[in-house]
């Protein structure tokens, strides 16, 4: 029955035979997918949902009827081997997960019975049985904490299980159940627990303990999930609330919204081209046997008793019987292990080489790159767009307090990386101000300004001010110390680095926060008595309201020693000015002021503000925010609304700001990755002043750039929204919106028509970007991104983030990457087609829900120029091949039946049919598929002009697959003809002719040979797994052909072949035909790889072209070698000879044009040098020629073709 139906839970506590008639779930849990009775149909149901197998059944099914002209054992064998494959797969990763359930089903709790602690499993607990849980145990259930150790009620616990952050979350009980900490209290706690329905959010929770006749109301800090572990704290005790698959962390284990790449979709439309054209073939085939069968033909003994596939008297049922027929006879056209192949290729990609690859390896964390999935390898080759997260993402999430401003007066001499390039990019000096001897560099803390340090700002004008201003940071946070409480030993676990730097800043200004209970704050505070006096300050902490990313700030409400009531707030600058009183105009301009050249700098700012509070006003505003704390509705709703009636009217303090420096290599992978065609969209919650300055940074934006820059900071917005009428100021943003994106949209269509080569950047704010994407402008600000090289947009919501996104990938149809390394990324992650997580400060949660993992943004580079382009090139060829195979082999036997009347009699024998994907043609695209690359991994990133063969889908086209489709038609003629014609005029020893096995026999040996030859030519790298692979496969027919041959048996269609291969071997013609064929058969597509290499060459087939030159002309040790040596060895710090060997080779130098042989001159050919095969190098007008002879296959822009012409 359970409790779904109801509006809210209700549980008593102690009480089993009370909540007996709700039926709760019991705490087993269960990740398998299957179980005894279920696994077979329910595993054969999850294979038959893919259309191919079910082909393939259908096939088998057909093959058993009396019109298939081929034994049904030949179609259900390799139809159950892959099914098998699959199911044994599924039924060890079940496995796995079943032991893995149990373990933790039996995992020992101490439960309250009676007045003793007993222990039992986790899958024997109830809902609202009483627990104890001791330190570094897991909780096993959800549960309602009652009672801790610790003082004053409280736990820390650690929730890396659940969001990925490891510092510790405090957790407080209420104090009316303190006291039930042991058994002997414990037994008789009684009370009635109303809350909400089970659900997956992690961060609320909705209830209220009912004890006696009080109602108190619960929040998330009392609630103890499933997955987190009890740290420094002794043991704790609580009430089982939620159990099993209803507790939160089940309910969020629901795998990532699965998605399929491009080239699938693409992939799926080229299974429905082979599908039309079997249905063409086998139509033709019934048509042709329904006109070809006639009485006429005496020797075919087709009397009036004859069955009805063959009946002369209903050519109808003649064309339908044989359409069956047909499809049996031509259904290897769909190849049955293209799907394995590609999985095991995909598979093998990712474990062994993403995961793998050194040099995306971070080693300060020590984390190697990880690939979440494997279905989406080669859509990493393909992408156009990037949208990035800012902080983490482009910086490092190390926050630094830098520079500050306490009522209008600026602190802090420091310079920023971002002032620094802003002066190289303008030409201007920055003059360097000496640090001074009170200047404190550590973690979180880089400032240095005279006036405040060492207690000096009490001789400031407004020292209270910076009294306010620094209590406020040492007050207003959540952090929890941690260690001895002593300035250097003390550590705090903050939720965000900000938090952390303020926190410390606080400590290096003389008030130091060294320890928090859930109603107090402690604060060491030396200022204005005698030098090396210290008063240690407690504040109560009466409220709480706490930041997210809607409301944009946080504040405490405190009571001072001597009774003061002040709320202390911080938060975004925009969302603090609207809630500042009318007071102190000054300040706030100049502040103001100051912000903007904060943000200039690319520092992060926060504003600091403070109200006095009335205990009258207090007290009747407390009693709204406890009705509010204890709904069990819309709880969060209400308490953003209480929250507003006492947030105003505040009082400026000053502004935060704070560094937080770029990642190492980010500007030159942002301009490599620019330069491989990918436009990048920066996504941030940072002031516009700021974004602009990290994307100058970063190399995205530049002065050469057209900027179209609409944002909601002007004049006459300001006015309107002091005017305090929301619905003026939301017309007003739209209209201003509406105008600058039709002026600046019109402005991008100049620029294009007159071709000028202006690149051009959009920057928008958020408050714009909510009404450029509602309906009537959306389409408008798409058109205006996608003609912009870089877009920033600032001030933006996580809801704003997935909206863009889907913008650019629904809207205009283009392949789209999210990266970001925080929880507010995780729908940006998820709305794109790939969705990268950084590994970083602020948890796992952006990594759980991606589908790449990496640790810095610079190793996109390697992760989309080198794998995501060489998994495109490889799948793109296998499939392609797959395509080609498996129709040159089927047109063959098209071929034979048009020979023949159109009789649906087989070409080959059974097994041979059955076993040509499988067995002959399967290993060696699988090594392609894993090993094949066009060009070196240096050279990818040397060279990102060649990503952009993947932005145009170059190798994936419909032209492209007619070469190929062509190329099967015109072999599969060959490999058909020259046998057939052979048995005309062919003779065994016996002076017989050629029978039909024998043909067939040839024929296929052919083909084997030819298709896996045609790979070989198709592969750009060739390894000796290349030539064992293409070598097993051939040497394996002729072992099974051997063996098969010498067989005997009573199937008739292996009497049919016996000793064939054998009479065969004995005649010149099998041996001049296994020559000619494959010889004849290539040489088309030889001549045309020729011709197209020399006309209109890929781009990597000219570096290709470049490197091998370049090779010839000069043997030392060159300057691309030194590069690749140093990009191959990773982080990883050089020799000093290393070093000089890398300097020298990378200087300029004229090289030697002469070839060392007598008698020659440089630039013609020596007679005797050409006589030892050393020829003259090619100069670079000779490449330069040849790659311009196609100017749509040049190299990017043609700033990228000196490279190529310096040979």
């Amino acid at each position: 029955m359970g409790d779904a139906h109801i509006a809210h839970r209700t549980v008593y506590c102690n009480d089993p035979e009370q909540n007996a008639p709700f039926k709760f779930k019991g705490n087993v849990i269960s990740t398998t997918k299957y179980n005894l009775v279920t696994f077979l149909p329910k595993g054969l149901f999850e294979q038959f949902r893919r259309v191919a197998n079910l082909y393939f059944l259908m096939i088998a099914i057909l093959s058993a009827t009396p019109v298939s002209p081929v034994q049904p054992i030949t179609n259900i064998v390799p139809l159950s081997l892959v099914l098998a494959v699959s199911l044994i797969k599924e039924a060890f990763e079940d496995q796995r997960r079943y032991q893995s359930d149990k373990i933790v089903n039996a995992s020992p709790v101490e439960v309250c019975r009676g007045n003793e602690w007993r222990n039992v499993a986790w899958k024997d607990l109830n809902v609202g049985d009483v627990i104890r849980v001791n330190q570094d145990q897991y909780f096993p259930a959800d549960l309602l904490f009652l009672a801790s150790t610790n003082a004053d009620g409280i736990c820390y616990i650690e929730t890396s299980n659940l969001d990925g952050e490891t510092n510790l979350k405090i957790r407080k009980a209420l104090e009316k159940t303190w006291d039930y900490m042991y058994p002997d209290k414990a037994p008789d706690f009684r009370g009635v627990i109303e809350c909400e329905q089970p659900n997956n959010s992690l961060y609320t929770f909705t209830g209220n303990l009912v004890m006696g006749k009080q109602t108190l109301p619960l929040s998330p800090n009392q609630i103890l999930l499933r997955g987190c572990s009890l740290r420094n704290t002794e043991w704790v005790v609580g009430v089982v609330l939620f159990t099993g698959h209803e507790t939160k962390v089940m309910m969020n284990a629901m795998a990532v919204p699965s998605k399929r790449s491009t080239l699938e979709r693409r992939l799926d439309k080229l299974i429905l081209l082979l599908f039309c054209i079997l249905f063409v073939l086998c139509v033709i085939g019934a048509i042709g046997s329904a006109a070809f069968i006639d009485r006429k033909y005496w020797y075919l003994n087709l009397s009036n008793d004859v069955e009805q596939q063959y009946n002369p008297s209903n050519k109808f049922v003649v064309a339908i019987l044989n359409l069956f027929t047909f499809v049996t006879l031509y259904s290897p056209i769909i190849p049955i292990s293209l799907y394995v192949s590609i999985e095991m290729i995909k598979f093998i990609q990712s474990t062994q080489f993403i995961n793998n690859d050194r040099n995306m390896y971070h080693a300060p964390s020590k984390t190697y790159a990880m690939a979440r999935t494997s279905n989406l390898n080669e859509e990493l080759g393909q992408i156009e767009y990037i949208f990035s997260d800012k902080t983490g993402t482009l910086t490092r999430n190390l926050m630094e307090f830098f520079k500050c401003s306490i009522a209008g007066v600026m602190y802090g001499t420091g310079i920023t990386e971002i002032q620094r390039a802003a002066a190289r990019r303008t030409g201007t000096t920055i003059e360097e101000v000496k640090p001074s001897e009170y200047a404190i560099r550590e973690k979180g803390f880089n400032f240095d300004d005279r006036r405040l340090m060492k207690g000096a700002w009490k001789n400031e004008t407004q020292p209270e001010m910076c009294m306010e201003f620094f209590r406020c940071l040492a007050i207003c946070h959540t952090v929890l110390p941690e260690g001895d409480e002593t300035p250097d030993k003390i550590v705090y676990q903050a939720a965000s680095p900000d938090e952390a730097a303020l926190v410390q800043a606080a400590k290096n200004f003389g008030f130091f926060f060294y320890r928090r209970s859930p109603t107090t704050i402690k604060v060491r505070e030396s200022y204005l008595e005698k030098a090396g006096r210290v008063q240690d300050a407690e504040y109560e902490i009466l409220n709480v309201l706490e930041f997210n990313s809607t409301r944009k700030r946080q504040s405490v409400i405190c009571r001072y020693p001597n009774g003061r009531l002040v709320l202390y707030c911080k938060g975004a600058d925009n969302v603090i000015y609207e809630r500042l009183s009318d007071k102190n105009t000054e300040i706030k301009e100049v502040t103001r002021e100051h912000l903007e050249k904060f943000g200039a700098d690319g520092l992060r700012t926060l504003c600091l503000a403070y109200r006095d509070l009335d205990p009258q006003l207090y007290d009747a505003w407390n009693e709204k925010f406890v009705q509010a704390k204890s709904a069990l509705r819309d709880r969060e709703k209400k308490l953003d609304e209480v929250a507003e009636h006492i947030e105003k009217e505040l009082m400026l303090i000053g502004a935060t700001a704070i560094e937080d420096k770029l990642q190492e290599g980010v500007p030159t992978c942002i301009e490599t990755l620019a330069r491989a065609g990918i436009k990048i969209w920066v996504l941030t919650g940072d002031k516009m002043e700021t974004a602009i300055n990290i994307a100058y940074a970063c190399n995205l934006v530049n002065n050469e750039m057209k900027q179209f820059v609409i944002g909601s900071e002007t004049k006459a917005i300001r006015e309107v929204e002091e005017r305090g009428d929301p619905a003026a100021t939301a017309r007003t943003i739209e209209s201003w919106v509406r105008d600058q994106l039709f002026s600046s949209l019109t402005e991008a269509e100049d620029n294009e028509r007159a071709r000028t080569g202006l690149d051009m950047a959009l920057v928008i704010d958020g408050k714009c970007l909510m009404f450029a994407l509602d309906s009537p402008l959306r389409a408008t600000l798409l058109k205006l991104g996608i003609k912009c090289k870089a877009v920033v947009c600032c001030r933006v919501s996580p809801l704003q983030k997935a909206q863009v996104t889907k913008l650019v990938k629904d809207g205009a149809k283009k392949i789209t990457l999210s990266i970001g390394d925080g929880a507010n990324d995780v729908s940006m992650i998820q709305a794109a087609h790939i969705g990268v997580g950084i590994s970083g400060q602020e948890g796992m949660q952006a990594v759980m829900a991606s589908d790449f993992a990496i640790a810095q943004f610079r190793f996109l580079t390697d992760l989309l120029l080198v794998h995501g382009r060489w998994s495109y090139i490889r799948i793109t060829k296998v499939v392609s091949y797959f395509f080609y195979k498996n129709l040159t082999f089927t047109l063959t036997q098209f071929w034979f039946n048009c020979y023949t009347g159109f009789s649906g009699q087989r070409f080959y024998d059974d097994w041979f049919q059955s076993l040509y994907n499988v067995l002959f043609t399967a290993l060696p695209v699988i090594v392609v598929g894993i090993f094949d690359q066009d060009v070196s991994a240096t050279k990818s990133k040397l060279n990102p002009q060649l990503y952009m063969a993947g932005i145009r889908n170059a190798y994936f086209r419909w032209r492209v697959l007619a070469v190929w489709f062509i190329s099967g038609i015109y072999q599969s003629i060959i490999l058909f003809a020259f046998p057939v014609h052979a048995g005309r005029i062919g003779q065994n020893s016996s002076g017989m002719l050629l029978g039909l096995w024998d043909l067939g026999t040839m024929a296929f040996t052919c083909i084997v040979i030819t298709v896996n030859l045609r790979l070989l030519m198709a592969s750009t790298y060739l390894t000796i797994w290349h030539h064992i692979s293409v070598g097993c496969s051939i040497l394996a027919w002729f072992v099974f052909v051997f063996i098969y041959s010498a067989l005997r048996t009573n199937w008739t269609s292996q009497l049919n072949i016996r000793f064939v291969i054998f009479v065969l071997m004995g005649t010149f013609y099998f041996w001049f035909t296994l020559v000619l064929v494959p010889v004849v058969a290539l040489l088309g597509d030889f001549l045309y790889s020729g011709l197209r290499r020399w006309f209109a060459p890929y781009d990597y087939e000219i570096i290709e072209e470049d490197e091998k030159y370049h090779l010839r002309s000069s043997p030392t040790f060159s300057s691309e070698d030194a590069y690749e040596m140093h990009l191959l060895d990773g982080e990883q710090s050089l020799t000093e000879e290393e070093r000089r060997t890398l300097a020298m080779a990378q200087l300029p130098r004229e090289r030697s044009r002469h070839t060392g042989f007598s008698f020659d001159s440089p630039g013609f050919d020596s007679f005797f040098a050409l006589q030892e095969g050393v020829s003259t190098p090619h100069r670079s007008w000779d490449v330069a020629r040849r790659a311009s002879m196609h100017p749509r296959r040049r190299l990017g822009d043609g700033s990228s073709s000196s490279r190529y012409n310096d040979t």
